[in-house]
């Protein structure tokens, strides 16, 4: 019998996988470039300034992206513009508060972290999050609706196009300011929204009136996973501020440098996170709790088998991964990546317990767990920082992670009762099922 599912795996796999793998080429590149262009300060001051802005970004998606596709996903179409014009409404709300505070804090976070061009980049920014929100909403009504290539080709050009850029300066030997890069992303962005327009016309049917009800729904919903965005960002956010504050800006970027790397494990992770969360929210109306227990076992496990050779790799050469990723400038992050490497194996059994409990509707408790586990983080690496340096941030991170995975394996095994050693039996058996369904075949082909 078919799997009346797999045309949707098969047709979103690729395009996330694409999508992830042009993330990888695009980030990463504009990051490979920056660190070489800019000073060590320079570099340290951008990334403390995107780490402060990611911040607002991330409250939108949070409170509004996975409600938006949860309700997009079961509602019936009489019912979806009103969806769609409720969304429209709570993102401006958020969007005014956002950059309320984003101009109070220009300021005071110039003064603090010694940079008086930081101001007028906060200020500027404030446009580009304005188009980052219409494109965001364009990209999740999209996405609720299982489709996935306008957001494949809005990204190559919201992020191809700010590599075009910093590419072009690099070749050319053009000196580039921290501002111009703001002005960049926003030129990007802008055709980036506007692009996607044309791919989510059709689905952008948009209710006359304000429906108070499905705001008050998504914000209900929202908010447990607003939350959770937020603690999460704030984990790696504040902890850079934490170094940009306690020690220097430099120390920020080398930690960025440190953290960059390790964000490139995460690409599997996310790609398959992105195909889940709408799935599973459709099985579990349909199947009920058994399906969220399957997909979790399922998912992380494949995710650890990818992770396991990476780790064992970049453990065994840090020096060689830093110097290949960011020069010889960085060698006092050698010792970051060895340890920081090590808390990636934690990433899919975090990511996709709060994929799987967002969509059967537990976000509080998702939430509380990683609001848990941030202010524990932050405690732990403010004691550490001030008294071992750069190297506290990492040691409490590893424990920290250590413990909330304990908790996180007993809430799994009380509401979903899931086995803890069941993704580790699917990551042992993905192997031998990638060489018999993949490698064999392949080899089959092959002349003689």
């Amino acid at each position: 019998m078919k799997d009346p599912n797999k045309h949707y795996w098969l047709k979103s796999g690729s395009y996330t996988l694409v999508l992830n793998i042009q993330q990888l080429l695009f980030g990463f590149g504009s990051f490979y470039l920056l660190v070489r262009m800019l000073d060590k300060h320079s570099f340290g001051i951008w990334t403390l300034f995107v780490a402060t802005t990611s911040i607002f970004e991330t409250a939108r998606s949070g409170l509004i992206q996975y409600a938006l596709i949860k309700f997009l996903s079961e509602s019936s179409e009489d019912e979806k513009p009103k969806i769609i014009s409720a969304s429209f409404v709570l993102s401006a709300i958020l969007m005014g508060v956002c950059i309320a505070v984003n101009i109070s804090i220009a300021g005071y976070l110039s003064r603090l972290w010694h940079y008086p061009g930081l101001f007028p980049m906060f200020i500027i920014f404030n446009a580009v999050y304005i188009l980052q929100g219409v494109l965001s909403q364009f990209q999740w009504i999209e996405q609720a609706h299982l489709r996935f290539k306008g957001i494949l080709i809005t990204t190559v050009i919201r992020q191809g196009g700010f590599f075009l850029y910093i590419l072009i300066s690099f070749i050319l030997h053009l000196r580039i300011t921290l501002l111009e890069l703001i002005y960049a992303q926003g030129i990007c962005t802008g055709i980036a929204a506007f692009t996607e327009y044309f791919y989510v016309r059709d689905f952008l049917r948009i209710s006359s009136q304000v429906n108070m009800d499905w705001i008050r729904k998504l914000f209900s919903y929202g908010k447990f996973v607003f939350g959770t965005y937020i603690s999460a960002m704030l984990s790696g956010s504040v902890t850079q501020m934490m170094l940009g504050t306690m020690l220097s800006p430099a120390s920020a970027g080398t930690y960025n440098v440190a953290a960059r790397i390790v964000n490139l494990t995460d690409i599997p992770t996310n790609a398959l996170g992105t195909i889940v969360f709408p799935q599973s929210a459709k099985r579990f109306a349909t199947q009920g709790i058994d399906a969220g227990k399957y997909l979790y076992e399922k998912s992380v496990g494949t995710i650890v088998a990818i992770l396991v050779p990476l780790v064992i790799f970049v453990f065994c050469f840090p020096q060689f991964v830093v110097r290949v990723v960011a020069g010889s400038h960085y060698e006092d992050a050698v010792p970051l990546v060895q340890f920081i490497i090590l808390t990636c194996l934690f990433s899919p059994f975090d990511r996709f317990f709060g994929v799987i409990f967002d969509s059967i509707g537990r976000a509080k408790l998702n939430f509380t767990i990683i609001f848990l586990s941030i202010t524990l983080t932050l405690i732990v690496n403010y004691y550490l920082i001030g008294r071992i340096g750069i190297m506290g941030c990492i040691y409490g991170t590893l424990v920290v992670d250590i413990f909330i995975f304990i908790i996180r394996q007993i809430y799994l095994y009380k509401i979903l009762n899931v086995n803890p050693l069941s993704p580790f039996i699917y990551a042992y058996r993905f192997y031998p099922e990638f060489i018999r369904n993949y490698i064999k075949p392949l080899l089959g082909k092959l002349p003689d």
